[in-house]
């Protein structure tokens, strides 16, 4: 099993053509680095298919996920100063099931009948 430590999401959209080495060199100029045992979350335009690429200390690990039908639900750049954004393990769970991650702590609480 490959450790991670921490999941990034990168907001800007990478041309799923890209293999291992132009998404890491994504994750060079969009996180400034590729740290040990750290996963970073790229996805197409359309939110249709995303990329991991996982750096375990020794090289790096590329794995992808395409949905056939909807979208993952992925942020939108806001501006220019977006910075990366982290997730939980439970979150990253639920983003590449195509679930809403960013409304996990909501879902989790029962407020109607």
């Amino acid at each position: 099993m490959i450790r991670i430590d921490s999941l990034w999401l990168a907001v800007e959209p990478m041309d799923m053509r890209a293999g291992a080495d132009r998404l890491l060199a994504g994750v060079v100029q969009v996180f400034g680095s590729a740290q040990a045992h750290h996963g970073y979350l790229f996805a197409n335009a359309r939110a249709t298919r995303i990329k991991l690429l996982v750096h375990d200390g020794f090289g790096v690990w590329c794995a992808a996920r395409r949905l056939n039908a909807g979208r993952f639900v992925w942020p939108r750049k806001v501006s220019a100063a977006t910075a990366p954004m982290t997730l939980t393990q439970a979150q990253f769970d639920a983003l590449v099931l195509g679930l809403p991650w960013q409304r996990l702590t909501q879902m989790q609480v029962i407020t109607r009948m």
